[in-house]
């Protein structure tokens, strides 16, 4: 419980310009107790005190339909936020939609969704905790763009924003005030468990895999068995295809990548992707496939990056393929003021935030 990173979240809540009113109540007024399951209500009351114990009874009215409000919040200038729950789902946010009128109602507009992070367990080795879970935007263009967009939980300010085109890439982290420059083959610091250890390199090439390059690349096609978790959790034998790709580097042949099919459905459920030296660099592993548009894609892709020490899951919750996509889609401008730091070399501030 009082960890060191448990203990750098309360010291950035505490300094957030949102307050907390009302937070999980136990029930409603609507509820007759707490055995009414029913806490979805279409309407909210809301009384305001004044210091001299004067109420107002102000009420806001869902826009569509009834829900289980699970917190109220004010913003700096006092506008209030609701915050709703959906067991084991996404959750909303709520502000009136004009200035408060007593008793109302006030009809609410959503301003938000919301990620629910239904797991429970303590912090990891490597983990980063920067984001436990967010939500975002993924622009992938061939040969190697890549644009990510991560928004922040709840108010859905951008927590961060990558951009490459192969070889360099920018991150830029709002809540830090850091824009960082650099290229994808530079080492990440194993000792920073941050956001900042990201390469969107890394990340293209877990979601799109390369073809073989016929003339750098050899392919071999291996019979192979195994081991996977069944819907049980028990580790059960399993055959599949394993694909090896050597590439031609300048020591000479190495192992690549390896590409994992299985054998019930021939698609793709692992790749491995190794450094010229043979050390496992990314683990990459693909489950749900769904159909978007007559295409097979994996609607989860966890990849691993053992070197750096982190792991990201990717959840698709909207996937559209072969869309057009321009080059103004993937431009990252240096904000103003900002922090600049090229990989390297010390981290400087420069007037009008460019770098020197």
């Amino acid at each position: 419980m009082f960890s060191e990173a448990n203990s750098e979240r309360v010291k950035r809540q505490r300094k957030a310009p949102i307050k907390v009113i009302i937070a999980n109540p136990p029930y409603n007024a609507g509820q007759v107790n707490e055995n009414d399951n029913n806490k979805n209500r279409e309407n909210v009351a809301v009384h305001v005190l004044t210091p001299d114990g004067k109420a107002t009874l102000y009420r806001l009215a869902y826009p569509d339909g009834a829900h289980d409000t699970e917190a109220l919040l004010l913003d700096k200038k006092g506008v209030p936020y609701l915050v709703t729950k959906t067991p084991l789902g996404s959750a909303q946010v709520f502000r009136p939609e004009g200035p408060l009128t007593s008793p109302g109602p006030t009809k609410l507009v959503q301003v938000a969704t919301v990620d629910i992070d239904t797991s429970v367990g303590g912090a990891k080795k490597g983990k980063i905790t920067d984001y436990e879970e967010i939500r975002g935007y993924v622009l992938a263009r061939k040969p190697a763009m890549l644009r990510m967009i991560g928004l922040m939980p709840v108010v859905r300010n951008t927590a961060f924003d990558m951009v490459s085109d192969g070889e360099a890439f920018k991150l830029w982290i709002p809540p830090k005030n850091r824009f960082l420059v650099g290229r994808n083959d530079q080492v990440a610091d194993p000792g920073k468990q941050s956001i900042e250890n990201l390469r969107p390199q890394h990340i293209y090439d877990a979601l799109l895999l390369r073809e073989v390059d016929p003339e750098k690349e050899i392919a071999v096609l291996e019979n192979e068995e195994e081991i996977v978790r069944d819907k049980e959790g028990h580790p059960v034998e399993q055959s599949a295809y394993h694909l090896d790709i050597a590439r031609k580097g300048e020591r000479g042949w190495f192992l690549s990548r390896k590409i994992i099919f299985s054998r019930t459905d021939l698609l793709p459920h692992r790749q491995l992707v190794y450094d010229d030296f043979g050390n496992l660099a990314t683990d990459a592993r693909y489950e749900k496939y769904q159909d978007y548009d007559g295409i097979q894609f994996p609607s989860q892709i966890e990849i691993r990056r053992p070197r750096e020490e982190y792991d990201i899951v990717l959840h698709m919750v909207k996937l559209q393929l072969n869309a057009i996509l321009t080059d103004e889609q993937f431009a990252l401008a240096q904000p103003a003021g900002a922090q600049i730091k090229q990989l390297g070399e010390p981290t400087m501030k420069t007037p009008g935030g460019q770098a020197q």
